[in-house]
């Protein structure tokens, strides 16, 4: 049952302060231009080993120049493009992007890691490589690898290839990888010779079940960006990455029957269930046509799903379909992860193409109540060479010492950093390694930030070169 306009006025003038929500991050309030934590806080006041605040002390440059962390932290280098190889002797793709973690044989740690490649394999010096049987189109430079890692032994391999900018994407509750195509080149396009802007499904433990690759055609083609399942409706939801205009939030919902499982996406018919995008409208009734028009934390918006009339955008692009007042748009629609039963969602975001410029979103979506809320808000970062503010949030995860973990892809400094469930931040990495020029530093974005199933260790990716790092230390439940 849809939620309808009156149905939400009048339940958020019944509880007098909007729909009341619950969940363990909470509304994470944070100040517009003022993200950063400034909560240094320790166990005598000057010694960041005893820390005791919010997070984990001020982070401690590198001497090898890659990454800072708080003391007691460490890292561990787990691929690196160009420097570690395949188990079939090719390097290590670069470009990394999304990645999940899954329990693998014996104790190991596996994890499923995009690489997101765009065009012609010609452009790039490491593509990933064209294994025999795991390939969709062989002109595609992109795709995924799944690493083991064991102890201090590490293994990778390809898990599909042939696939164009591997984005995002979104691990399943029955143990497989979802990767996102941010693309819409069709044949003959960029130099493909297949259709892209597709979802496929990646089994890091059956390497036998990712043979004959086959786009999950009922999720659309657009330029995906992340996907999580709900548990327990079996809906998918999905972010579209897009401007001109900005692009969508979409929900899947199964054909009446359909069972979720190991490889039954690649069962469906490419017209299977229904994909609809988003339509919000406030309090009031009224319609919201971006979701950058929200200026406050705890803004709640209700939700309505509306039919996409052509999910494979054979003439017009889907988030081209629809009119004016038809559905709710925002720019940089990212990162998801789904937790506390609903769906965190990223916008990265917005500038002039937008009716509100910021620096970053992040709202959580309640599947039951049919609502959608604000929980960070970052204002528009004044001077984003130096470290501090932090803006244009991208892979966002769940901690399970509470609150987020949210990795930076904006300008100037790039951080990991988290946020409490009243909203108080702090950093807990920062990327080092310059490759760009001393006169003209420049330090690419974090992604692919997930823990292991055991919590111990936080693994992220540096995009450019392409780099996978383990990083473990004291961890803590964070107070709020």
């Amino acid at each position: 049952m849809s939620l309808t306009r009156r149905d939400f006025a009048r339940r958020s003038a019944l509880t007098g302060a909007g729909v009341a929500l619950a969940g363990t991050v909470g509304a994470l309030a944070t100040a517009p231009g003022a993200l950063a934590s400034t909560d240094t806080e320790t166990a005598d006041g000057h010694d960041a080993d005893r820390h005791v605040g919010v997070g984990y002390g001020p982070l401690i440059p590198d001497p090898k120049g890659l990454l800072a962390l708080p003391a007691g932290f460490s890292y561990r280098v787990i691929t690196y493009s160009g420097k570690t190889k395949l188990e079939s002797g090719e390097f290590t793709p670069s470009n990394h992007d999304g990645t999940s973690t899954f329990d693998g044989p014996r104790g190991a740690t596996l994890l499923v890691n995009n690489h997101e490649l765009k065009g012609p394999r010609a452009d790039w010096q490491y593509p990933v490589p064209l294994t025999e049987g795991l390939v969709y189109d062989p002109a595609a430079s992109g795709g995924c690898t799944v690493v083991e890692v064991r102890h201090d032994k590490v293994a990778e391999w390809v898990g599909i290839a042939g696939t164009s900018t591997n984005c995002a994407g979104g691990n399943t509750p029955w143990g497989t990888w979802l990767t996102c195509e941010e693309t819409e080149d069709k044949a003959g396009q960029s130099g493909m010779t297949k259709d892209h802007g597709y979802v496929f499904e990646v089994d890091p433990e059956d390497r036998r079940a990712n043979r004959d690759p086959k786009p999950v055609k009922a999720l659309g083609r657009y330029a995906h960006e992340a996907v999580v399942v709900d548990p327990k409706r079996g809906h998918l939801y999905l972010t579209e990455d897009a401007s001109g205009p900005n692009g969508l939030l979409y929900r899947w919902t199964p054909p009446e029957g359909f069972c979720h499982g190991r490889g039954k996406l690649r069962t469906l018919a490419d017209d299977a269930g229904r994909l609809q995008a988003f339509k919000c409208f406030d309090s009031g009734g009224r319609y919201v046509d971006d979701l950058s028009r929200a200026t406050k934390i705890g803004t709640v918006y209700g939700v309505d799903w509306v039919d996409v009339p052509d999910r494979d955008a054979k003439s017009v692009s889907v988030r081209k379909q629809f009119a004016a007042g038809q559905v709710t748009r925002a720019r940089k629609l990212e990162g998801m992860w789904w937790g506390d039963g609903g769906t965190y969602i990223v916008s990265s975001y917005a500038r002039e193409e937008s009716p509100v410029q910021h620096d970053g979103q992040v709202w959580f979506y309640d599947p039951k109540r049919q609502t959608l809320t604000l929980k960070v808000l970052l204002g528009v970062n004044p001077d984003p060479s130096k470290d501090g503010n932090f803006d244009g949030p991208d892979n966002i995860t769940v901690s399970p010492y509470g609150g987020l973990v949210i990795a930076e892809d904006g300008e100037g400094v790039q951080h990991l950093f988290g946020a409490t469930d009243s909203g108080r931040t702090y950093p807990i990495a920062r990327n080092e390694l310059n490759i760009g020029t001393e006169a003209e530093p420049e330090y690419s974005e974090f992604t692919g930030v997930t823990f292991s199933p055991d919590g111990k260790t936080l693994f992220a990716d540096i995009q450019d070169p392409g780099i996978m790092l383990a990083i473990t230390g004291p961890w803590k439940c964070q107070r709020r």
